[in-house]
Parts: C-alpha cells; structure tokens; sequence
C-alpha cells in the first residue's frame, strides 16, 4: 500500500501547543549523542496543568528530560512519537468509519460513500454498506476524508509535562535532554608538496542530525572525546570484534596542551556563529586552516611470523607529518578522515588515498597508511627453518627490497608474530626492536636498485 494515496482532509483535530523551539543549545558528541537546552517562555497557570513541548527531537531519551522553571514541579511526562501520515492515519481508523471520495475520469464527478475500516494489513479492507472491499493500489483517483485525528497522533514529536505550578504567568522554561541521533566527526582535506616536504591541512567539522527535527538557530558546542555510555552489548555471545591493523612506524603520541578550551579530560570546539542544523542533514563548519607543515613520504612492510612469497609485494605508502606548535599543525586533532591530494604536472591536485586518525593531542607524531606503492616492492623467502637442541628452532629469513623509481627511498620492514624471547642470532644489517613481537629494519633502497636483509631467528616453536 502507498501512503501517497491517502490524502487527508482533516474535519476536526485536537489543539496543539503553541510553544515553537527558543533559545536552543546543543553539544553534540562524537558517539551519536546530544545534549540539548531548550529554553521557551511560556505562560503557565496556576496549580496542575498540562503542558506540550513540541519540536522535541524524535529519538529523544525521556528518562534524560529535566525541566526547569521558577516555582514549579513536574507532576508526570509522557514523550509522543507516534507521528502523523497518512499511513498511520488508517491504522488508527480501524473499527472507525471514514469517507471516500472516488473521481469518475470521465466525467469528473466525485462520488462519496461512507466506509469502516476492518483491517490495515499489508492493504486496506473496507466494509461499505453489505459489501466488502479492498482498497486498490492502482493509482485510480481517490481521496480518504477521516473525522479526526486521534490523539496519539502527533504532527511533530512531542513531550507532554503535567505541572503544578504555585503562581500564574509567563515565564522561561528550560528543558533539556539527551538524544541519540546527532553526531560529528573531523574530516581533514590535505595537499601533499613531496617536493618541498610540506602539507596544507584545511579541517572540517561535519555534522548529521537524523534524530527527526531541525534545530534552528542553534548555539553549537563540539566535545572532542569518548564518553563513557551504558549500553547493551553489540555483538552475540562470545564474538568479538576483529582488532583494527597496527599502525605504521612514527606514530608518537604528543605533551603539548592545544589553546583549546578543555572540559574534564574532553577539548571543546564551538561553532564561532549560531547554525540551524536541519533534520536528514549533513553540515560541514571549518576548524582548522593550516598551509606549510613539514611533511615526508615513508614506505612500510610489515611480514607475518613464516610468511613466505613466491612473488614480491607492494610495501604501503605512508604519510608522515605532526600536530605540534612550531613545527606541524598546531593543534589537537579530532578523530576522522585524512584525506591526501597531491598536484599532478598540469597542477591539478589529485586524490592519492585517504586514512582515519584517533583523537590526536598537540604535538603528536603522525603516520598514516594511503596506499600501496607502485613502483616499491618486497618480497619475504623463508630460506631455512631447523631444530635445535632444547627443543628450539632456528629460522632464517631473507627479505628482497627493490625499488623502480628514480629517486632512493627508505622502506621500513618489520618482522611480527615474534614471541618474547626470540633473539637474532645474525642478521645483514642492525634492527631495532619495537616491541615484544616486533622488530624493524630502516633500508636503504637505491634509485632503480634493489637491497636486501637475512637474518636468523632462534625461537621455541
């Protein structure tokens, strides 16, 4: 059944409040919730009334709803979400007699019969005098007049408060409440000069309403970080997410404080003008502005314990710039998206791959992951594998690096899956051991060369 059919006349519906938004503030965070302080002035008599606030967000959190407002006590709430359309409206009409009003296409002449509603299930079943009939989805012209709206129809979501006021007259009232259905996020747009190892940064804010209302002419406050919610699991019983990939090397996190307003261990991004942030929208504020930070090119590969090739691999492009005072962005960065371009011969900037970033403190070291090189390549040989006596092993590896591009560059490789007692009993060139199961070669790679790295492991498996 398509509700375009039903075009309503409406004969008689109940009053509706007259209290639109006021003053409107709203803190958005970054994991799908809001806050939001509503302050109206109203006129409220004395003693027990009914009062409605409609334009309420459709997604609202009733057990969140505080109210304030002078010489006042709320007696009970009731949040309406049942919404008003014309599908809704013959669901409620079942068991109630309506009217139908059918077009003659030749003629033109409308025709009225009065008809009860038995049932809205998947179609409309009508009873009309001794006769029952479906109501057909054929496009035939025809309109549905209903008596009234029932009362647990709302044109807007609305929350209902019954008060007990001890004096009568006007006065501002201020609700709040939390709700899901907003959220914002960081989106960084990059320009990568390798030639003079700079980046220009422009940050973005972007915010999505989808909680069913607009808010206008919103004081907007962003809260960068992760608040703790109480939520029901995600996942079935004994699943667990798969962990995300290790970054690549020269991630450090920062010490420096960004000149951010903070709040508790959260840093505050306010829009520096009021907005109206409609419902199904998504709006994009500037934050950050930034043109020649120092930046470089990497590469990385990273090889699983025993991982062998028969054919060499693309080591990944990484990214390398910071967040710090004097020498990067100057600033904390919001989690998000990176996104790098970079200009072509004709000066056309290009897109060349994008990442996510966590909530980033100044002065942070950075690299992100934006492709897979062409022209840089890696292929692991597991070369010998023996056992030893006390029930150790000893495995020989050999890692072939080349490179097909004019300029040298610098790969970091990187052995996993090492156990923490592993030692390298020889290898062709010095490594750094990054972690317990980690351990990292810085090579050397010449223009159009290649270079390579053997190295022994002793191991207990």
């Amino acid at each position: 059944m398509r509700s375009l059919l039903f075009v309503s006349s409406l004969l008689a519906a109940p009053a509706l409040a007259q209290n639109a938004q006021g003053d409107v503030s709203v803190t958005i965070y970054n994991d799908n919730l809001a806050l939001v302080q509503d302050t109206r002035q109203m006129a409220i008599p004395s003693g027990r009334s009914r009062q409605e606030f409609p334009n309420v967000s459709g997604q609202i959190s009733p057990e969140t709803v505080t109210l304030n407002a002078p010489d006042v006590a709320i007696v009970e709430q009731n949040f309406d979400f049942d919404l008003l359309s014309p599908a809704k409206l013959m669901e409620k009409a079942v068991g109630e007699m309506i009217t139908l009003v059918r077009t003659n296409p030749a003629t033109g002449a409308e025709e009225r019969e009065r008809a009860r509603v038995l049932a809205v299930n998947g179609g409309v079943v009508l009873q009309i005098g001794e006769r029952i009939e479906v109501l057909r989805d054929d496009g035939l012209p025809i309109r549905v007049i209903f008596d009234e709206v029932p009362e647990s129809l709302r044109a807007r979501p609305t929350l209902s408060v019954t008060l007990e006021s001890s004096r009568a007259g006007a006065r501002p009232v201020t609700l709040s409440y939390l709700t899901p259905g907003m959220s914002w996020k960081a989106d960084y747009v990059t320009l990568f000069d390798e030639a003079a190892g700079t980046i220009d940064v422009q940050g973005w804010v972007t915010l999505t309403n989808t909680t069913g209302t607009t808010f206008e002419n919103a004081d907007t406050l962003l809260i960068a970080g992760q608040v703790q919610q109480e939520q029901g699991p995600r996942y079935g019983r004994g699943y667990r997410p798969p962990p995300p990939p290790p970054p690549p090397p020269g991630n450090r996190p920062g010490v420096e404080t960004a000149g951010r307003e903070s709040l508790g261990d959260f840093y505050l991004y306010p829009l520096p003008e009021r907005t109206t942030i409609a419902n199904q929208q998504t709006k994009q504020v500037s934050f950050l502005d930034v043109t020649g930070a120092a930046a470089r090119r990497a590469y990385v590969y990273r090889n699983g314990w025993l991982q062998t090739r028969d054919q060499a691999e693309s080591a990944d492009t990484v990214l390398q710039f910071s967040s710090s005072r004097n020498a990067g962005l100057g600033d904390a960065l919001p989690a998000g998206t990176v996104r790098v371009y970079m200009k072509d011969a004709r000066g056309q900037a290009q897109f060349v791959g994008e990442n996510s970033i966590g909530h980033t403190p100044m002065g942070s070291d950075i690299a992100i992951r934006t492709g897979a090189a062409f022209d840089v390549k890696v292929q692991p040989v597991l070369v010998e594998r023996r056992e030893m006596p006390g029930r150790r092993w000893q495995t020989t590896m050999r890692y072939t690096l080349t490179n097909a591009s004019p300029t040298p560059v610098t790969v970091d490789l990187i052995q996993a899956g090492l156990w923490g007692d592993t030692r390298i009993v020889e290898e062709s060139q010095e490594s750094n051991r990054r972690s317990a199961d980690e351990t990292l070669w810085r090579v050397a790679v010449p223009a159009n060369g290649e270079a390579s790295v053997t190295a022994t492991f002793d191991t207990r498996f």
